[in-house]
């Protein structure tokens, strides 16, 4: 079994999705068509999508819910830290070696709880 999409819900479907074009701008991460209530892009094996919620109510963070995106560096981890700070997100941990993973912590511009690691070590 493997992940294959991931959807996070948002209040303002032009901010998110310039958040997240801007986010994933320099990576292998492509956004693909807008469809009604969902903008998507597109990873090698997977999805990802920002969506207005189906029942019309609003979106909510999931408190203990975090979506994990391996940047596969050290130095990705803390430009996108940066970047995703300069966008409007806020910070939830400075990027440092946490367990097997250096990683950090931001919430979006809707108080999603991203998680931006490498697997590499902290030299």
């Amino acid at each position: 079994m493997k992940m294959s999409y991931f959807v996070l819900g948002t209040n303002n479907i032009e901010a998110a999705t310039r958040f997240y074009d801007a986010l994933f701008a320099q990576s292998d991460v492509a956004p693909a068509m807008p469809a009604g209530r969902m903008t998507y892009w597109m990873g090698k094996d997977f999805a990802f999508a920002i969506a207005r919620p189906f029942n019309e109510e609003a979106a909510t963070h999931g408190n203990g819910a975090m979506l994990g995106l391996d940047l596969g560096s050290q130095e990705e981890v803390h430009r996108l830290h940066r970047l995703a700070l300069e966008l409007g997100a806020s910070c939830e941990g400075e990027p440092g070696q946490r367990g097997p993973y250096y990683s950090c912590y931001v919430r979006d511009l809707d108080r999603n709880k991203l998680c931006l690691f490498s697997q590499q070590t902290a030299a």
